[in-house]
């Protein structure tokens, strides 16, 4: 088992730390403040290839390892963006780059691949419903046969970067759960564009991740073209997941960095402030041991994540490992936030410094992609033996 970083890697992480770097704090807090997409970060992501790591050569990327995407992720996020900028990776390189060099027709690829690496193409992924939410084979979205394509009509909600997108990875029954002989046959992917007649969309208020809005989404009887079709018609559920779990390295990855960034943040504060008898508050356990704790979760998540995103590359199995890293890099993103606000003390609470932003972000992450509580299951069904729960 070696654990050093090829050359490559190294390069991978100098690159993507130096990107994140030219668009520092203050820039994302005045995005934070606008609610403004990060479209200039984005751009110097893609310009300096780092969206296209994992895609293949022949499509523009670099034909790279999900471990080499968990390593630019973690560094741009440590840098300044948070996880809030791993959301970004989730969008495009995950929801339009996994989904499309996985399961996409090789016209799909030529079309799409080339413009999601250079930027020119983003991705929104419609899932989530507002009465399905997490038990997402109780989805309602319903695309009926039409001719040689579909008619899409249902509802999702909390999807991102909605009116940012160009493409849509939209996933319908088509099938109806009652006609099914199990619930996650019947389900399809589709890929199709944002633009489009009976498509609409609400953007939903929200506490944290400003610069990536999130919105309620609409399908009235809309158009779906035969080659819009993704993967296996009424076989899409279990695509579906090698999607999913992938969104679930690149999330621990974003906290993972959100989690470095926080307890950075606190410790130079901790040297530099002095109180009562001239001693820096540093020197004092009661701030050290939350702090040292933070550290120890964060790198424990992040070794289980490079172990999620080894299996991967190797084509073995890695759900149970995807999902208990991103359990543990959710407690320690949160711990490492609560904690760099408590040692600013009041510092902490105002947003020219910085951490309120990273804890209002971060906290997100336990409940989504995946809650913590539905990670709790799967571990305990499929790894302990235990009977399903729910």
């Amino acid at each position: 088992m070696n654990f050093d970083r090829s050359d490559e890697q190294q390069m991978l992480a100098e690159t993507a730390r130096r990107v994140g770097e030219k668009f520092g704090l203050d820039y994302w807090r005045e995005l934070d403040a606008k609610k403004e997409f990060p479209s200039a970060v984005w751009r110097e992501i893609c310009a300096a290839g780092l969206c296209g790591i994992a895609i293949p050569e022949e499509y523009g990327g670099a034909s790279l390892g999900m471990a080499e995407v968990a390593i630019a992720v973690e560094n741009l996020c440590a840098a300044a963006g948070g996880s809030t900028l791993s959301q970004m990776f989730m969008c495009n390189p995950v929801f339009g780059g996994v989904t499309i060099s996985r399961f996409g027709t090789e016209a799909m690829k030529r079309e799409l691949l080339p413009a999601l690496v250079a930027g020119d193409a983003l991705f929104a992924m419609a899932l989530t419903e507002p009465d399905a939410g997490t038990n997402s084979l109780a989805l309602k979205t319903f695309a009926r046969a039409d001719g040689n394509g579909w008619r899409l009509n249902g509802q999702k909600i909390w999807i991102t970067a909605v009116p940012q997108a160009t493409k849509m990875l939209v996933v319908a029954r088509t099938r109806k759960l009652e006609e099914v002989g199990r619930k996650t046959d019947g389900i399809s992917l589709f890929l199709i564009d944002v633009d489009r007649a009976g498509l609409t969309h609400q953007a939903i208020e929200k506490v944290g991740t400003h610069t990536l809005p999130s919105s309620a989404v609409f399908f009235e009887d809309v158009r779906v073209e035969g080659h819009e079709l993704v993967g296996t018609l009424d076989g899409g559920f279990r695509e579906l997941l090698d999607v999913l779990n992938t969104e679930r390295i690149v999330t621990t990855a974003g906290l993972v960095g959100t989690a470095e960034l926080a307890i950075r943040l606190a410790a130079d504060y901790a040297r530099e402030r002095k109180i009562f008898n001239g001693a820096a508050i540093g020197s004092y356990q009661g701030i050290q041991f939350p702090l040292a704790e933070a550290h120890i979760q964060l790198e424990c998540a992040r070794l289980m994540n490079q172990k999620a995103a080894a299996l991967y590359d190797q084509g073995k199995p890695y759900g149970s490992e995807a999902n208990m890293a991103k359990w543990l890099a959710g407690h320690a993103a949160g711990l490492a936030t609560d904690r760099a606000i408590q040692t600013l003390g009041g510092m902490g609470y105002a947003k020219e410094y910085h951490v309120e932003r990273l804890w209002r972000d971060a906290r997100l992450f336990r409940v989504a992609p995946v809650s913590e509580e539905m990670i709790l299951n799967y571990v305990a069904q499929h790894d302990l033996g235990l009977p399903r729960s729910y």
